[in-house]
């Protein structure tokens, strides 16, 4: 029986898609629940949803399964994306964080060195990405609660060993572990999808999956060939993004930040109060498509709520132009504010 969800539902729906943080998640969850068509063909996604409300209840009051994983995995996001590092044992995940981050991500040829996720930052130009190394996955274990931190990440490495004989396999085993917790990694990113030709992806039928834009790494390619790559590919039938990395020769390496920008439309915007200079320090990471009432609220709530109008230099017609709260902001913009 379809379930014929009503426009309503569906922007509650797309809401908690968008939700970070578990009490705003709770408040969608909720508005769907009470907004859903009460009919045979929405009892099982009903029951979902009460099943995730259950869920985040328990966790926020520290009862449930949430309350035997030990640690909290939460990691805070910072930078203008945080993006999880995730692979198998010995693939070299951690060295590459390492070299990226500066981080000391705890390296070694036994199994399993990471424990809990090491949160650290790619700078790049101005600007800077959050990279969070994992656990590793495996086939005897997967770290609980590592898919939860993956349910609000803006993206994934997914780091391979070429020179593995069971390169394959590992590949199948993280995409199989992920699928079952409604975790499925795309090939698609948001700065791209945009680009002239492309189609957007629709949104899952099941609210609770979360699709992950991905690039690989293809690492160790000091011990194997690049091309193994592509045939990698080619044996999944996957086409993720991918770049040939080795860490201990840097190969590759200076490519993942460019990507990254590129590939998730980041856009920075610089801003000046009036009659004053352009602060060039810290510029405010938006997304490709975003406007200038958009950054008002990055600034301060109280400030879009009193916007007026904004002066802009750089994608304006002419340097200055006065521009209203639904003008789209570009890349190194300046942006004037008047409230």
């Amino acid at each position: 029986m379809p379930a014929n969800l009503t426009p309503e539902y569906k922007q509650a729906e797309q809401a908690y898609r968008l939700a970070r943080q578990p009490r705003e998640q709770l408040e969608c969850l909720k508005e769907m629940l009470r907004v859903i068509p009460k009919h045979k063909g929405t009892e099982r996604l009903q029951a979902d949803i009460k099943s995730r409300i259950r869920e985040l209840t328990l966790e926020s009051a520290g009862h449930g399964k949430a309350a035997h994983r030990g640690p909290s995995h939460a990691v805070h996001p910072e930078g203008a994306a945080q993006l999880c590092l995730i692979g198998p044992p010995g693939a070299g995940k951690s060295s590459l964080h390492a070299q990226l981050t500066g981080s000391r991500s705890e390296v070694g040829p036994y199994p399993h060195p990471t424990q809990l996720p090491i949160p650290a930052m790619l700078p790049f130009e101005d600007i800077a990405f959050q990279l969070v190394d994992l656990p590793p996955v495996s086939v005897e274990f997967m770290q609980p609660g590592l898919t939860d931190l993956l349910r609000v990440t803006d993206g994934v490495l997914l780091v391979v060993d070429l020179s593995a004989p069971d390169c394959t396999e590992q590949l199948v085993l993280i995409l199989q572990r992920l699928a079952e917790a409604r975790i499925i990694l795309s090939e698609r990113w948001p700065g791209q999808a945009s680009s002239p030709g492309a189609s957007e992806e629709p949104a899952p039928a099941d609210p609770f999956s979360v699709q992950l834009p991905t690039l690989l790494l293809a690492n160790k390619t000091d011990l194997a060939s690049p091309e193994d790559a592509a045939v990698l590919e080619d044996l999944l039938g996957v086409r993720f993004p991918a770049l040939a990395t080795s860490a201990t020769r840097g190969r590759g390496l200076a490519a993942i930040g460019p990507f990254l920008f590129s590939a998730l439309g980041v856009v920075r915007v610089y801003t000046k109060a009036p009659g004053k200079p352009v602060d060039q320090n810290r510029p405010f990471t938006m997304r490709r498509g975003d406007t200038v009432l958009d950054v008002a609220l990055r600034v301060h709530p109280d400030l879009a709520r009193t916007f007026k109008f904004a002066r802009i230099w750089g994608s304006g017609k002419f340097s200055g132009q006065q521009v209203g709260a639904d003008h789209p902001v570009a890349d190194a913009d300046v942006v004037e504010l008047h409230a």
